[in-house]
């Protein structure tokens, strides 16, 4: 076990890596009655084509099979129903499953062993059979066919299919229906067994727990369970092209206001710099600009150009982050003008980034004792760098305007796509 210390915080992470390969982070807060347990595989919807364990050839699966396999996890063969055993013991549960994860997770206050023992014990035996695979493509279908009903979302979805050529991160994480129908029990079974692997996953404890105590409940529930040797798992990487796919789309929904939705691409090898530092800055760069406080959102908002503000967003590759700026407006042509104004005169005083800099340690406290905030931030810290990141403050701390100034002298914003929802002409509901 190593006891580790988050910079600037009176909080300890302690990490014991199981013979396994699972990782276990835990962080007591003791002031907090609540826990949050979270297990992530580091298996999502990006991945479509990997060389399966033990196997020398690449396969490729249906998209959204990542999604399909979080909900089939939760299929037990005695069928216990894992929302109705926590609840019974005083726990929330749920999953989630993003581009880059899929997490099992509950939160609660008693019955902590025998929470951390189950959700162990029903991640860990999948069953699946033609059956109850084909029965739940229906369930997935509905829920693929109620996000149509979404105009933010379906704007989202047709800006990331526009702006990506050939990177899988241009199709929804639940996939499409076609691909939805295409998967299969065998589907299920390669990714699972290649991906839920405990070398593969992690967990993460956050609350009112004795580390040592948590340690042991993981260790006795695993000791006596089987793996096949793990190998990093070999996965097809893109060569994504620069440009976008499509420059300007549009369509039509039942809304009484259009929406639009304006992507940049931007490359990250256009910079000279480490990508925690130009993803912050980036970032950073938008906020100030187009963020809840800035003064264009204020300006528009003020004016009714915009219903409700500037809506903000990102999205990131291994090669390029998508930021997207988005509205409801009557006149989506002069919204598209004035974010080109503002996209041309980007600026960033150090007087705005000082203050940011002050509020990004703000957070930083925030998260001492919030058992969901600090559970987030390890998982997040995990998927992103493959580690925890203990050194946020002294991080922030030296943070530098110059660092902010290269990324606004170099940022290259032409590649991008716009895409408007259009509300549906009277004609046509007849």
């Amino acid at each position: 076990m190593i006891i580790k210390k988050l910079d600037y915080l009176d909080v300890d992470v302690y990490e014991e890596k199981l013979d396994n390969g699972l990782l276990l982070y835990i962080v007591p807060i003791q002031n907090r009655n609540n826990i949050y347990v979270t297990l992530t595989t580091k298996f999502g919807s990006n991945v479509l084509e990997f060389i399966p364990l033990n196997e020398d050839k690449m396969v490729k699966v249906p998209a959204g099979v990542a999604h399909f396999l979080e909900h089939k996890v939760f299929e037990q063969k005695d069928g216990i129903d894992p929302f109705t055993y926590f609840s019974e013991r005083g726990a929330n549960a749920n999953a989630n499953t993003s581009q880059h994860k899929t997490t099992y997770l509950f939160s609660g206050h008693s019955n902590i062993e025998d929470n951390i023992n189950f959700l162990l014990d029903y991640v860990g035996e999948p069953y699946f059979t033609d059956e109850n695979v084909e029965k739940e493509k229906g369930i997935i279908i509905s829920e693929c066919e109620m996000y149509k009903d979404k105009s933010y979302h379906r704007c989202y979805e047709k800006m990331l299919e526009n702006t990506f050529q050939i990177d899988p991160v241009r199709i929804p994480v639940i996939g499409t229906v076609e691909s939805i129908k295409s998967i299969t029990k065998e589907d299920l079974y390669t990714c699972y067994n290649t991906f839920y692997h405990p070398a593969n996953m992690f967990m993460v404890v956050t609350g009112n727990v004795d580390p040592k105590h948590i340690i042991s409940v993981v260790k006795e529930n695993q000791k006596n369970k089987k793996y096949i040797d793990f190998k990093p798992v070999t996965i097809k990487k893109y060569d994504e092209p620069k440009t976008v796919l499509k420059q300007k789309d549009s369509f039509n929904m039942d809304i009484t206001i259009p929406k639009i939705m304006i992507g940049y691409k931007i490359a990250f090898k256009d910079f000279n710099m480490d990508l925690r530092t130009l993803k912050d800055n980036l970032i950073m760069i938008f906020e100030l600009n187009f963020g809840e406080t800035s003064l264009l959102n204020e300006r528009l908002v003020n004016q009714k150009i915009v219903n409700g503000g500037i809506g903000y967003d990102n999205v990131s590759t291994d090669d390029y982050m998508l930021i997207t700026l988005s509205a409801e407006c009557m006149d989506c042509n002069l919204f598209e003008k004035e974010i080109e104004k503002q996209i041309n005169n980007l600026t960033v005083s150090e007087e705005e980034f000082m203050r940011k800099k002050k509020s990004a340690i703000g957070n930083i406290v925030a998260l001492s004792n919030d058992v969901y905030l600090m559970n987030n931030k390890i998982v997040n810290n995990v998927i992103k760098y493959n580690e925890v990141k203990y050194d946020d403050y002294e991080y922030i701390k030296n943070s530098s305007f110059k660092d902010l100034e290269y990324v606004l002298n170099n940022l290259n914003l032409e590649n991008k796509s716009i895409c408007i929802v259009n509300p549906k002409k009277l004609a046509n509901k007849k």
